[in-house]
């Protein structure tokens, strides 16, 4: 964990492996693709196909309490950002679908918040964080790519920003960039194996992801991550 807090506080980004992630989790495939069947249960993100975009997605938010990392669920409200965090939704207040019950009781999102919270104590020391769970599943068609990031290069307004792969399946594409404050490429990377989890200092660094398209153009692609961030209460 050290060399992650090292990353962190250095050039703001760690690219975590799938191998790491499971380890630190106990976890191993099976696991992962039983996690993944939450992301068959989501809802179409309207904010996004009013922009010609196909996206499904579930959004919550909740109180996490540091060093134990427990946390409470909050009652579903809008999602907003800072201004000048996310230029393509400035003063919208976007409502998504909540999180299901059994995603908020499955002991592997708890046991990943928890590891979230041991990065962010290299960033922060708050007595509560506040934390935002994504579930998105983006879309990828012969006629339509998927596009995991719309906005372009941006911030999310936050302290820590992690992006966790759960699945990936007949995609080309998707690929991440960090950047730092100056516009400088801090790391480039597809997260491609289920568990590959990318962490940034969302203060001092920006990102983008560019569109996913299919492998096989008779069928689909479909990228499925689990967004998960963290500021300070």
């Amino acid at each position: 964990m050290s060399v992650v807090r090292e990353a962190l506080t250095g050039s703001g980004t760690y690219l975590m492996p799938a191998c790491e992630t499971s380890s630190l989790l106990g976890v191993g495939e099976a696991r992962w693709e039983r996690f993944g069947a939450h992301w068959d249960n989501l809802a179409v993100d309207d904010y996004a196909h009013d922009h010609g975009m196909r996206r499904l997605r579930r959004y919550g938010h909740f109180r996490v309490t540091p060093g134990t990392g427990s946390f409470r669920l909050l009652a579903p409200r809008p999602f907003a950002q800072p201004q000048d965090s996310n230029p393509l939704y400035i003063d919208v207040d976007r409502v998504f679908e909540p999180l299901t019950d059994t995603f908020v009781a499955d002991p592997m999102f708890a046991a990943v918040l928890r590891l979230l919270v041991e990065c962010a104590v290299a960033l922060d020391d708050p007595p509560e964080w506040i934390g935002r769970a994504h579930l998105f599943r983006v879309v990828g068609t012969a006629d339509a790519e998927g596009s995991p990031a719309p906005e372009g290069r941006h911030r999310d307004g936050v302290t820590l920003v992690s992006s966790l792969l759960i699945a990936r399946r007949n995609a080309t594409g998707g690929e991440t960039t960090v950047f730092d404050l100056d516009g400088q490429r801090v790391l480039t990377a597809t997260l491609e194996e289920p568990g590959t989890l990318l962490l940034g200092d969302d203060r001092c660094t920006l990102h983008d992801v560019s569109p996913v398209r299919p492998a096989d153009r008779s069928r689909p692609a479909y990228r499925d991550v689990l967004v998960t961030t963290l500021a300070p209460i």
